[in-house]
């Protein structure tokens, strides 16, 4: 099976999780790269290798979900996968959380409707579970939101290396915007919907991103 990219992004749309928000979450989702796995193999943007049996799932729907900004640091950048049967039917779901992988699916599937899997964000940090109460078990939950908020100044992890780069001023602004966002998380959740316009192929996401930055840093008077 081939799709064409306004095929890929149509499915993905259809399967999109159903994200959970803190109510005092400062920051939304931007932007949303898609990828649609036939077969076993490495994750197009996650340090991982996704391995499924071809005769119960006909592909992995993998949502790069990105963030101008987290709490801690200048963008975030999560991840869901969604396992789809031939009949169509979601068969397994998986969150990124703070660089590992979890189970996004519960028991008896209550937290999906319509091929929708319903995930909570962790607040400020985005990290996902289906079980809010997984983030109370983190000794940072308050901290990260406010006393440590902008702590990672621009972040540069391996994937963005030679793309953009970072240094104490740099990092000291991002530090001080974000402190402006500090917060004490509600634990109470709200319903937030992807829209259509964010859906896009990785690729095109990929490339986008230093120019995004870029434009960040413009923002808070330290760009080119």
């Amino acid at each position: 099976m081939t799709m064409s990219e306004q095929e890929m992004l149509e499915t993905a749309m259809s399967y999109a999780p159903v994200l959970m928000f803190d109510r005092n979450e400062p920051f939304y989702p931007d932007l949303v790269g898609v990828s649609i796995l036939e077969c076993s193999g490495p994750s197009p943007s996650f340090s991982r290798e996704i391995h499924f049996p071809v005769e119960a799932v006909q592909y992995v729907i993998e949502f790069s979900i990105w963030w101008d900004y987290e709490i801690g640091h200048l963008y975030e950048m999560e991840h869901v996968w969604i396992y789809v049967s031939h009949d169509g039917e979601v068969v397994d779901c998986e969150a990124s959380f703070h660089g590992k992988v979890i189970r996004g699916l519960l028991k008896d599937r209550v937290n999906v409707v319509e091929r929708h899997v319903c995930l909570y964000s962790q607040p400020g940090k985005h990290a996902f579970s289906p079980l809010p109460v997984v983030f109370e078990l983190l000794p940072n939950l308050y901290s990260a939101a406010g006393v440590n908020a902008g702590c990672d100044g621009l972040l540069v992890n391996e994937m963005f290396r030679g793309y953009f780069e970072t240094n104490e001023q740099i990092d000291a602004s991002v530090r001080s915007f974000l402190q402006t966002k500090a917060f004490i998380p509600s634990m109470e959740f709200e319903e937030y919907l992807l829209e259509p316009s964010v859906f896009m192929p990785w690729a095109q996401l990929f490339a986008i991103i230093p120019e995004r930055i870029e434009a960040r840093l413009r923002e808070l008077g330290i760009g080119r």
